[in-house]
């Protein structure tokens, strides 16, 4: 059916590539190309397809993508590289006249900030150009989306409150260690909270507001309101919500260790100047740069390679009240995943799972053109019915509770 190239060969790219590799049906020819062709070509490996192409391309590098582009010639780009990069990929497409999707907003390097006005701003280049350009198609942002659109389409007149609640209940055995790029996973937690209330967003310090929720077949756990980028497409799409919010979990040591980093200023992005010593001679010294946080994700513990001793479990879902019929009414649908079961399906952990199977599935909704129309889009602007079944189908299946307690 079609032709993908799927650029990063981190966790989640390796995810999606086993996904994709699954469906032949519609993904017909596939590459995968990152900075290292070595990765890539030991994912390939793994998955066991030696049809699948590999490439090195720099995905800082406009020149080098569109010369990629126009050589593979895909129909559509899966970005599974790093947020930094999204601009720069989304440039190469206008360029080559290809379609894109991505799972994460763009993030400049030199500030902690994420917000999706720089890729908002190529909605007439891509709708002139007759491409399709889809944001944030992981789980949240994504399938969080989606939950929401569903939601509104078949149960609700009026959402009035939402609350994406992300717990994650696995334990890696590791002392710390983070379930994605540290670089970007520390960067989120680490600056200050956002929620929008009454057509007004309201800043919290990091971490301020907290609560015990209680997750389905996992019970409570601290959940911590943090800012993440969905809500900013979700209150404009849906003008009902009164307030919206995003929760998520962390264990007592995990937010231990992120004190002392902070406190230390390993969590610093900006550069530093430190001398070192000469290899070959120690009498003098070398001045070295170097970013604390790039350097502290150096000797962190590799996401990718977490998944063989990960026990437990995810459970992200939404929470959802609001007006059906002139009746009040709540909803709450999520899915749980076995960091376990996802390591034996892909060698890789859920949380790495639960993104890259979406943007796998975002991908297969615009090769069989239910999700295609020129401009750039976030996921909930779509048709969520076909998205809903192929979760079930591909090994993400989620589940309802209506008109339940939803703690918040």
């Amino acid at each position: 059916m079609g032709k993908v190239l799927i650029i990063g060969a981190g966790g989640v790219a390796s995810v999606a590539a086993h996904k994709v590799a699954q469906n032949p049906d519609v993904f017909t020819e596939v590459m995968i190309a990152s900075r290292t062709k070595s990765k890539c070509d030991a994912l390939v490996k793994a998955i066991g397809n030696p049809n699948i192409k590999t490439a090195k391309v720099d995905a800082d590098n406009v020149d080098e993508l569109v010369a990629l582009f126009n050589d593979f010639k895909p129909e559509i780009v899966m970005n599974l590289a790093l947020p930094y990069q999204d601009l720069t990929i989304m440039e190469a497409c206008l360029k080559a006249g290809v379609n894109y999707l991505d799972t994460a907003n763009y993030e400049p390097r030199d500030e902690a900030h994420f917000e999706y006005s720089w890729q908002w701003a190529y909605r007439e280049r891509f709708e002139k150009a007759g491409l399709t350009a889809i944001l944030g198609c992981g789980f949240d942002p994504g399938v969080s989306g989606i939950y929401t659109a569903y939601a509104a389409k078949h149960y609700f007149d009026e959402i009035h409150y939402l609350d994406i609640v992300d717990c994650n209940a696995g334990n890696h055995h590791k002392a710390f260690a983070t379930n994605f790029n540290p670089e970007i996973n520390i960067r989120e937690i680490t600056q200050k909270g956002l929620y929008y209330e009454d057509g007004k967003w309201i800043e919290t310090e990091p971490l301020e507001i907290h609560q015990p929720l209680t997750y389905p077949n996992i019970g409570p756990r601290e959940s911590y309101l943090l800012h993440h980028e969905e809500l900013e497409s979700l209150v404009l799409n849906y003008p009902s919500i009164k307030r919206a919010r995003f929760w998520m979990t962390f264990g007592q040591q995990y937010l231990t260790y992120l004190d002392v980093i902070q406190n230390i200023g390993m969590s610093r992005i900006d550069e530093i100047t430190y001398e070192a010593p000469l290899a070959n001679d120690p009498t003098k010294v070398e001045k070295v740069k170097i970013v604390p946080l790039q350097f502290l994700k150096a000797v962190l513990p590799n996401p990718q390679e977490l998944g063989e001793n990960y026990e437990g479990e995810t459970s992200i879902g939404c929470r959802i009240r609001g007006v059906k019929d002139g009746k009040e009414r709540t909803y709450y649908v999520y899915n749980n995943c076995s960091h376990q079961a996802a390591y034996q399906e892909t060698g890789m952990q859920g949380v790495s799972y639960t993104t890259g199977v979406p943007a796998m599935i975002g991908a297969m909704m615009f090769l069989k053109g239910i999700w295609k129309k020129p401009g750039v889009f976030n996921v909930e602007e779509f048709d969520p019915d076909p998205f809903m079944e192929q979760l079930n189908k591909q090994g993400l299946p989620w589940h309802e509770v209506f008109d339940g307690d939803l703690e918040l």
